[in-house]
């Protein structure tokens, strides 16, 4: 074991006992609520080329996310930065909704967000709240896939604002078994369906980032990827099949790669990611 693995040992096992302590009786328990819910209300003000927003953020891994808002994916920032105002965009894998918001308010896109996890969609939520975006952003707690049903969304962390889950395929990220702690059953649907069962505004942009099964998602949307402008979508070119199969199928989609691009915090920090990129796929005029 690591220091830093030791370290967050020391610290949950202290936290643990002293959760114990305070739930042993009434007093504690109030307590322990308030800081609960003291976390909770935590926010941080973030300004981005003069656009300021209003994030949640009740644990490290959300402080993370909005301190290296600039850093960790200046590509989908600048991607963004290109729509068209007033588009309408698909962000499926939301998350916590950071790039849902700065597109809502940075583009006035109007934004479908798709995300399954229970545990993001507070936070996701409460940061639509956060910057006034109930008319601009309509949120869906749905799985998408390659197919409709109902099936397991297997987690690698329950963190708010975790990531690296799968819904309805035991791989991840890397094209190996998830390494999964929690799961919960949950519906899916692809994209075509989405749009025609749920009579959504039909896509003009789509961001995609699901952490490994973008091929099954967009094996299920040959019909609306056929109208999209363009897409941006997260590949690891180590996961072959990933790779190959989208690439594939977004070319017989009437789409052209244009770039592939991460950030050089991916290259410093984040192990094993090095080969995975944010594709960006458009229509030449």
């Amino acid at each position: 074991m690591g220091i830093k693995s030791a370290a967050k040992q020391l610290v949950r096992t202290a936290l643990e006992t002293a959760t114990n302590i305070l739930s042993s009786n009434k007093v504690g328990r109030i307590v322990f609520e308030q800081m609960v819910n003291q976390s909770m209300e935590r926010t941080r003000l973030v300004n981005y080329q003069g656009l300021e927003m209003r994030f949640s953020v009740p644990n490290q891994l959300n402080h993370f996310r909005v301190t290296t808002f600039a850093t960790k994916e200046p590509e989908t920032l600048a991607w963004i930065d290109r729509l068209p105002e007033d588009c309408v965009l698909w962000d499926i894998g939301a998350n916590v909704g950071l790039y849902t918001v700065y597109a809502a308010l940075r583009r006035k896109c109007h934004v479908v967000a798709f995300e399954p996890s229970v545990f993001n969609l507070e936070l996701l939520t409460r940061n639509l709240h956060l910057n006034g975006l109930h008319q601009q952003v309509t949120l869906l707690p749905l799985a998408l896939s390659d197919k409709m049903g109902s099936n397991l969304l297997r987690m690698t962390s329950t963190e708010w604002g975790g990531a690296l889950s799968t819904f309805g395929k035991d791989v991840g990220w890397d094209g190996q078994s998830v390494r999964e702690i929690f799961s919960f059953p949950t519906y899916g649907l692809t994209m075509d369906q989405a749009l025609g069962l749920l009579c959504l505004p039909a896509p003009d942009f789509i961001k995609m980032d699901v952490d490994g099964i973008e091929h099954f998602l967009i094996q299920g949307g040959s019909k609306v990827l056929k109208e999209v402008q363009g897409i941006l979508v997260e590949i690891n070119d180590d996961f072959t099949e990933q790779a190959e199969v989208s690439s594939k199928l977004l070319r017989e989609a009437g789409l052209t790669l244009l770039e592939k691009l991460h950030s050089d915090l991916i290259e410093q920090y984040a192990i094993g990611f090095q080969n995975t990129y944010n594709q960006i796929w458009g229509r030449k005029s």
